[in-house]
This record gives structure tokens, C-alpha cells and sequence, in this order.
């Protein structure tokens, strides 16, 4: 394990040592600047002289380091118990281009990968990993790009209301529902924000109808959606504990978001993570997400099949404004509550770029992990979650470098852990040498894992993976 986490830590402190290597022999009084340029101007065709038809490209990479202390039971790929993992993968490669085209008409279209790895990402990566008899097909090479987002705008009146159509980002529920991944304060998102992620949405995105604008101080996004045809059919649910089911009722979503200080750009849905002191902002939003006939269940085999609509609501506070004499500094606070509600006892166990999820039978480790190997763990689920994050920029350095360390609690309560809440943390180094458009973060987080007794999850301690990631974004 040290063999592994030294070349980490060796590469991070290389990374930030690298500015200073370029810079000239230090004065007694001042210290020059790094001869490299790093200003930068944004991947935009103006389509008119006043620049207000335009074509607009973006494009970036976040690649994982990473080192998984495995849930307790987990395989290799040759079935053997495997305690820690090692991984190289690339967490997200995107592309995205938007247009205004007109004063009036905007068009979105946002394509990519996600989560790729040496045995996932690939056709065949998953259906044919058995943990044991391994045929991985492609394994995790040749991953299809897939489209995001993929929407037209109108504006019926400029800046008060637009209204849109395809698939789409403008979610409800909470900020980071709608979260930019360009800019994270944190590594990355805390995934419970995306309350269907890759259930009966496509990473996010529903198929819908959007309006958005500003009131004054008041940002308000609304949308009525197709999810997508997710779930077994309604006939043959036979569990107490719910389920999603196929059906083709529309859901609605909604956020509400008050803008106390600085009004911040909603051309996008993609609200930012950190301004890293750019602009004073302290907003509190709340909404909600309602699928009527989203999940079902059968609460004894002589009872009809129940149905119920999926409800997640919530309320948040995000906080993010310079500080210090020179303004040299900044501060970050982000915390949310959210209820969820997906019928009784229902719960998803998801883990992040997971590459053996494969476990030991309880027969043979009675510890082996309830949530799956890996790292996956208890995400989502009827219960609530309270999330908290802080970050606090220091002041910057004199090659216009700065670090940028945060700490980020979860709580989470969900019906199928037995009403108990459970307590995670995650505390991490932002090293911006570019602020958003290049950065190094090295985190460290912990997660509860749970074994089976008698079919039923029992907590059994903490598990913990160290993540390096480098981002940068054009």
C-alpha cells in the first residue's frame, strides 16, 4: 500500500513544484513571475461584428489517480480476494458547443465519455465480467461517445422567460442537480445530487420542456419531462421493497433560487461551483422533482401491487465571496438538505469508476460486502441527506498560483439502513495553477460499509480511496 500511494503524493508535489522550476533565480526583495503565459481567451467564432451571433466551443479532460481500499469480500478479475485497487482512468471527456445563432434562438449540444477505466467504459464491460470466468470482450477500450445534452432555446421575453426543448440540464431539487463540472470546489460531485443518475435519466438528462429566466433577484427554472423507460414491468413485482417500473408518465421538476448579492449568468443550467473570489454571491434556492408511478412493490405475495411516485425535494444555501484586505482570497460554503422519496425501503448502491465490483459469497466471508465490491456504497434512496461542503482559497502565490483546501461532511438517513444516519467525510487540496481551466486535487474520502445478516445490511466500519485528479478545460 505505501508502494502505491508514495508515487501519488511524489507526482502531486512535483506538479506544484513545476512553476517554480521555470522561474528566475529569486531577488532578496522580489520574486519575478513565471515567464509562461497563462491568459486565456475562450474558443469562440463571432458570427456579426458586435459579437452577439456567435459560436462557442468547449472541451475538457479530468483523469483519476486513484487508490480504493476495497468493501470488505471484493474479487480481482482472476476471483481472487483483492483488499486495495490501483487505477488510471478517465472520469470525463467532453465537448460541448453552443450557438447563439439570433438574439432569440440558442442551440446546445454537449458529447462525451464518462468513467472509463482498464475494464469499464468499453462494449462488453460489464455484462461479461463475472470475477471469475473473465471474457471482458472490449473490456474498457473503444467507449461510445454519447450525447448529453442536445436542446434548442427561445427567447419569448429576453432575460424573463425562455423556453426550451430536447434533452436536457435544467434540473430541480438543488444546485448541484445542475452543477458545472467545469468548476467543482470539490474533486467532484457528491453524485446523490443526481436523483436518477442513469436510472431513468441519460447522466442527468431528461427528454422535456424547459422555461427559465430571471425575475429581478429571483432565478426559476421549470420542466416537464419523459423520463426515460426504465425498470421491470409492473406485472411482475414481487418484493415489499420498491422498484422502478417501465410507464410513460411525464415528470415535473422546479428550482427556485434567491439571489441576495452578485446576479449570477444562467444562459447555461451549468451553476458554478467555486468563482474563486471573482464575485460575491449568497443564494438560497429550493425545489422539487415529482414521477407519479416511478416505482412499485408488493408488500406480501397476497397483495396487489402497489404503486408510487418518486418525490425528491430540497432547500440549499451556497455562499462564495472574496476575502482578506487585498481581496487576494477567497471563501466557499455550499450546504444542502434533501428528501427522498422512492417507495418503501427502495436504495441504490453506486460506486464511482468501480472497477471490481465483483464479491465473495456470504458463505464463504460472512463480512462480504452487502453494497457490492469495490467502492460502491449506499447512494440513493427514501430517506434524507445533509451535505456540507467548505473551502477556503489561500492567498495566491506570487507566479499567480494558489491552493485551495476544503472539507466536505455528509450525512445520510436512508429507511432500508434501518432509519440509522450514517456520517462520511472528504477533505482535499485544490492546487489551481490556471484557476478552473488547470488545476491538481488530491482528495480523501471515507465511506460506511455493510455486510449481510440475514439478508438484511449491518454496518461494518469505514473503507477509504485517495484520488489525484488533474482537470484541465479549454
Amino acid at each position: 500500500m505505501k508502494k502505491t500511494i508514495l508515487p501519488l503524493a511524489c507526482l502531486l508535489a512535483f506538479s506544484s513544484a513545476l512553476p517554480a522550476q521555470t522561474e528566475a533565480p529569486k531577488p532578496k526583495k522580489e520574486r519575478k513571475r513565471s515567464p509562461f503565459d497563462h491568459s486565456y481567451q475562450p474558443m469562440k467564432i463571432n458570427l456579426n461584428p458586435e459579437g452577439t451571433k456567435f459560436i462557442r466551443f468547449i472541451t475538457w479532460h479530468q483523469q483519476w489517480i486513484s487508490v480504493t481500499q476495497n468493501n470488505q469480500g471484493t474479487l480481482d478479475p482472476d476471483g481472487q480476494p483483492q483488499r486495495y485497487a490501483f487505477d488510471v482512468g478517465i472520469r470525463r471527456s467532453r465537448f460541448l458547443i453552443h450557438a447563439q445563432i439570433s438574439p432569440r434562438f440558442l442551440i446546445v449540444s454537449h458529447f462525451g465519455i464518462n468513467n472509463q477505466s482498464f475494464i469499464n467504459g468499453g462494449v462488453g464491460a460489464v455484462s461479461n465480467y463475472s470475477g471469475v470466468n473473465t471474457t471482458l470482450s472490449n473490456g474498457g477500450k473503444r467507449p461510445q461517445l454519447y450525447i448529453h445534452d442536445a436542446w434548442t432555446e427561445f427567447a419569448v421575453v429576453p432575460g424573463y422567460l425562455h423556453l426550451g426543448t430536447g434533452l436536457h440540464y435544467w434540473n430541480g431539487v438543488s444546485r448541484l442537480a445542475s452543477q458545472s463540472t467545469l468548476n467543482f470546489m470539490t474533486l467532484d460531485a457528491p453524485i446523490h445530487n443526481w436523483y436518477n443518475i442513469e436510472a431513468t435519466d441519460q447522466f442527468a438528462r431528461q427528454l422535456g420542456i424547459y422555461a427559465k429566466g430571471q425575475i429581478g433577484r429571483l432565478d426559476y427554472r421549470l420542466a416537464v419531462n419523459k423520463p426515460f423507460a426504465f425498470g421491470i414491468s409492473k406485472n411482475t413485482v414481487n418484493s415489499p421493497i420498491a422498484s422502478y417500473i417501465v410507464n410513460e408518465k411525464v415528470a415535473f421538476q422546479g428550482y427556485l433560487n434567491w439571489m441576495f448579492w452578485d446576479k449570477e449568468n444562467n444562459t447555461l443550467p451549468y451553476f458554478v461551483g467555486s468563482y474563486l473570489g471573482k464575485k460575491k454571491v449568497l443564494n438560497v434556492g429550493a425545489g422539487f422533482y415529482a414521477h407519479p408511478g416511478a416505482t412499485a412493490s408488493r408488500p406480501t405475495p397476497t397483495d396487489s401491487i402497489r404503486t408510487y411516485a418518486q418525490q425528491n425535494y430540497g432547500i440549499d444555501l451556497f455562499l462564495d465571496m472574496p476575502v482578506g484586505k487585498k481581496k487576494n482570497m477567497s471563501v466557499n460554503l455550499y450546504s444542502s438538505f434533501t428528501y427522498h422519496n422512492y417507495g418503501p425501503d427502495f436504495l441504490r448502491n453506486l460506486g464511482i469508476l468501480n472497477i471490481h465490483p465483483a464479491v465473495q459469497s456470504v458463505a464463504v466471508n460472512p463480512n462480504t460486502s452487502w453494497a457490492g465490491g469495490g467502492n460502491s456504497q449506499p447512494t440513493l434512496g427514501t430517506g434524507y441527506i445533509w451535505y456540507t461542503q467548505f473551502g477556503f482559497q489561500l492567498p495566491r502565490l506570487k507566479n499567480g498560483n494558489a491552493f485551495m483546501p476544503y472539507a466536505v461532511l455528509t450525512l445520510k438517513n436512508f429507511e432500508r439502513l434501518g432509519g440509522k444516519t450514517t456520517a462520511q467525510l472528504d477533505a482535499g487540496l485544490n492546487y489551481h495553477i490556471n484557476e478552473h481551466n488547470a488545476k491538481i486535487t488530491l482528495q480523501y474520502s471515507t465511506r460506511p460499509t455493510y455486510k449481510s445478516v440475514g439478508g438484511s445490511p449491518v454496518y461494518n466500519g469505514w473503507r477509504y480511496e485517495l484520488i489525484l485528479q488533474t482537470h484541465i478545460f479549454l
